[in-house]
């Protein structure tokens, strides 16, 4: 078997140094589809350099997203096909508001590897610190599609019961035509975002938008309209990708406010609702 659960669980974690400044974090937002309208002052805490507030996902692009899921599926036990590899879910746990600069060390590695029978799931951990303590911690579900069946844990289930009652609030975000090609520049160069052919390759009719880009839309749209526009109201954030989106495309986010956190589900408007992401909660204070 490709992966040996025991071994990459045990490797020794991988350690770097990582940087940003406020022209990644404000290229980061842009790629959000931040700054319209451009003069809107709720808009300028995300664009402009005076006033910037860190929207807490940019945990997974800080320093061009280094370590990476590429890294992770390097480390010793894991030999697999990246074309057999899925991002299935991704976890932010903040531990203070994120700086507009600063240098931090990164360390990551395999926290768990699930046996789902069909398939493998790693977790990917990246813990990040700087010199006045813990900064966040990420977790990438990476599902490896033919991996699994050797016998191992399950692991934890993470589908919810969605919510009941409508939303407290459903806002529609458009996804520009050019908008995978701009937040592609925050260090996700996966030709799979640009890249027609290649697109069509791996079984799409044109390239998808990055579901981090995704991810980081729908905590904006939270923290924009149920947290006032406060990024450090947010504890931690989780998602399980559900579907693809295509440029030019329009997400539909549908809001549930719960007992310190929100529900959230988000589908394409254009597809009759497909899901994109599923089993979504903001914890925030």
């Amino acid at each position: 078997m490709p992966i040996d659960a025991a071994k990459a669980v045990a490797a020794e974690p991988r350690t770097g140094e990582i940087a940003w400044n406020h022209k990644d974090v404000q290229l980061y937002h842009l790629g959000l589809g931040a700054g319209i309208p451009a003069t809107d002052p709720d808009e300028l805490r995300y664009t402009l350099e005076s006033r910037l507030h860190v929207l807490p996902s940019f945990a997974t692009v800080a320093g061009a997203g280094s370590p990476g899921v590429i890294s992770g599926l390097s480390m010793p036990g894991v030999d697999v096909d990246l074309a057999r590899v899925l991002y299935g879910g991704q976890t932010v746990r903040l531990h203070r508001p994120i700086p507009a600069e600063g240098t931090a060390t990164a360390t990551g590695r395999i926290a768990a590897v699930y046996d789902k029978g069909k398939a493998a799931i790693l977790v990917m951990r990246t813990e990040v610190a700087d010199a006045e303590g813990p900064l966040w911690t990420n977790d990438a579900q990476i599902f490896v599609r033919g991996e699994g069946g050797w016998g191992g844990d399950r692991g934890p289930s993470t589908r919810l019961e969605a919510p009941t009652g409508p939303p407290d609030r459903t806002v529609e975000r458009p996804i520009r035509e050019d908008q995978a090609l701009l937040y592609r520049l925050s260090g996700d160069w996966n030709p799979l975002h640009a890249d027609p052919e290649f697109a069509k390759l791996a079984g799409f009719e044109r390239p998808i938008l990055h579901g981090l880009c995704t991810y980081g839309m729908t905590l904006k749209a939270v923290v924009d309209t149920l947290l006032g526009g406060d990024v450090a109201r947010v504890r931690s954030y989780t998602t399980r990708f559900a579907g693809v989106v295509f440029p030019g495309e329009t997400l539909r986010i549908r809001m549930w406010r719960r007992d310190g956190g929100v529900r959230v589900a988000v589908s394409a408007v254009e597809r009759d609702d497909a899901p994109v992401l599923a089993d979504t909660i903001v914890d925030h204070t």
